[in-house]
């Protein structure tokens, strides 16, 4: 009889083919409808089939959204799976299927000649599922609904075979006797949210921003965005665009833009290589532009399929010439919705290109949301109907000219490459380029009252400061809550560029000063050094092109106090 927990971590381990995405969904579907907090993460090779790839699930009565390293209930579907997940395994996790190996006991379940008498390999999977559903005692009904609307496409006997899988498992599973969590039902979430992935969130983010155009070259981990607003582009009034490349997928961003849309695109590493010079374009043409950059493991091709956070840098020094840009950084996927359509109401304020910064941890983790507040959300488009003596770079005190599209009144809106003067003339006047120069700049001012602030969990009388930014927000938040350290807080930005000048503040406080990030050369430190003057005490840092886990940081912060 396995010790009852409150929190449960399941790991699923196989090639890609395997169907392991099929049950991380309904897993997280079913927990979900019976009351319980989810969370999945994924980690795969960059293949079709064949390879080793896992998903970690977390079912928990209150809020999970951070990857751990134990593992409670272990499915491989392969023999690979123990040695890939070696150090994870310990004595309480419990193993279940048929794949055995010296070492290591296991609860049998027969999931493929299981599957074999309904029809064939194709319903292991399922099978696992509801040994799994049997195991924490969740109600199966929910799940058969699942299935119908996932299958019903490819016919009634696959959705019969695939509903009897299920059930098979669940029962099979039951005669182990095991109970794992101690929660009744009852205790778990009164009203159902809604679970999504990071790719979702952006994505109804820049709905909610107003984009009605964006294009994009598939590139991993970052496609998820443009598909689902390709999927919904009709009911959405969306014009999604499959480029030929990112160069071309950012000069269409420009030009709709121009035109008087509110474009985004969406690209990864190499991809964005290819849009800075287009990055350029945008900014002497003070042109909005959106930009999500989801960020994966460099040089050139990588790790095209894992997550880390090295090209902050790259956002922050792309393109040629010198140019106010913004740069956020969601942690969570409410940040991810209500700062993509802040995104856009900057751009259009300002005239500047800005970057939604993410990372394939983000981008392909799951969990349940409440539903998002728009009550609050404004549109704020900044067009006017220009004059005949329109001049599109109108110098301002602010920096920030009258924006025109064509043929919205009567005035000529030119907008060039070039170095130009206020009507958008090329001009070679060296008196004047100091001048423009200067404009592009004054901006930056303005942003800066529109900074979105650092938010800072814990107390307030800290003695060491925890500092992260992204999508190790929820990662270090419950590591920290895990020590339950009275003198160590944790300070999460959300926007790394421009920095908040009230940060200054936050660091002088501090004894200690340590800057948790999934880069090697540690580049929001030196961001901040460079913001502040203050060094940074020390760093915790990932480069293996996995996300960190709670056990990790929360080892690793106790090793630096």
């Amino acid at each position: 009889m396995a010790s009852k927990k409150k929190d449960i971590s399941i790991v699923l381990c196989g090639e890609a083919g395997q169907g392991i995405n099929t049950v991380s969904e309904a897993l997280l579907f079913l927990a979900h409808k019976n009351g319980f907090n989810v969370f999945s993460t994924t980690e795969f090779m960059s293949r079709i089939r064949g390879g080793i790839n896992s998903t970690e699930i977390r079912i928990s009565p209150e809020p999970v959204r951070a990857p751990v390293e134990r593992i409670d209930i272990f499915v491989p579907l392969i023999r690979r799976a123990y040695e890939h997940l070696n150090k994870r395994l310990n004595q309480n996790t419990i193993t279940l299927g048929e794949i055995k190996t010296p070492g290591y006991s296991i609860y049998e379940i027969p999931f493929s000649t299981i599957a074999k008498e309904l029809g064939g390999p194709i319903y292991t999977n399922i099978v696992a599922v509801g040994a799994i559903a049997g195991i924490l005692n969740l109600k199966l009904d929910y799940l058969n609904d699942y299935l119908i609307k996932t299958f019903q496409r490819k016919g009634d006997t696959v959705v019969k075979n695939n509903i009897q899988a299920a059930k098979t498992g669940y029962e099979k599973a039951k005669t182990l006797k095991i109970n794992l969590l101690d929660i009744n039902f009852t205790v778990g979430l009164k009203n159902k949210e809604k679970i999504m992935d990071g790719s979702e969130a952006i994505a109804l983010g820049a709905v909610a921003g107003g984009c009605n155009f964006i294009a994009a070259y598939p590139m991993t981990p970052s496609s998820g965005v443009w598909t689902y607003l390709a999927r919904h582009s009709k009911e959405l009034d969306i014009i999604t665009e499959q480029a030929e490349d990112e160069i071309s997928a950012m000069n269409m961003g420009i030009g709709a833009s121009y035109a008087g849309a509110r474009a985004m695109v969406t690209t990864s590493g190499g991809g964005f290589d290819l849009m800075t010079e287009g990055l350029s374009l945008a900014a002497i043409q003070e042109t909005p532009i959106v930009i999500h950059l989801a960020q994966r493991p460099g040089p050139a091709t990588g790790l095209p399929t894992r997550t880390e956070q090295a090209d902050l840098e790259l956002a922050l020094y792309a393109g040629h010439g010198e140019f106010s840009r913004i740069i956020l950084a969601p942690g969570t996927f409410e940040q991810g919705f209500y700062l993509t359509q802040k995104a856009f109401n900057l751009a259009d304020k300002y005239q500047v290109p800005v970057f939604i910064l993410t990372d394939q941890f983000f981008i392909d983790s799951s969990y349940n949301v409440k539903s998002f507040d728009i009550s609050g959300i404004k549109i704020e488009p900044i067009v006017i109907e220009t004059q005949r003596d329109y001049k599109r770079y109108r110098l301002t005190e602010n920096g920030i000219s009258p924006r025109g599209i064509p043929g919205f009144g009567q005035g000529f809106v030119n907008a060039d490459c070039h170095h130009h003067n206020e009507d958008g003339h090329i001009s070679e006047d060296l008196e004047l380029r100091p001048v423009m120069v200067d404009k592009l700049f004054k901006k930056m001012r303005l942003i800066n009252n529109d900074i979105i602030l650092p938010a800072l969990t814990g107390p307030s009388d800290y003695k060491t400061l925890v500092i992260c930014w992204g999508s190790n927000y929820n990662i270090v938040k419950e590591a920290l809550e895990s020590m339950n350290q009275k003198n160590i807080a944790m300070l999460h930005f959300s926007q790394v560029y421009p920095i908040d000048p009230d940060t200054e503040s936050y660091l002088k406080k501090a004894e200690k000063i340590i800057v948790v990030e999934n880069n090697a050369t540690g580049q929001f430190a030196k961001l901040l050094k460079l913001s502040t003057g203050i060094s940074i005490h020390e760093s915790i840092l990932k480069y293996n092109g996995l996300p960190f886990s709670v056990e990790e940081i929360e080892s690793a912060i106790k090793g630096l106090l």
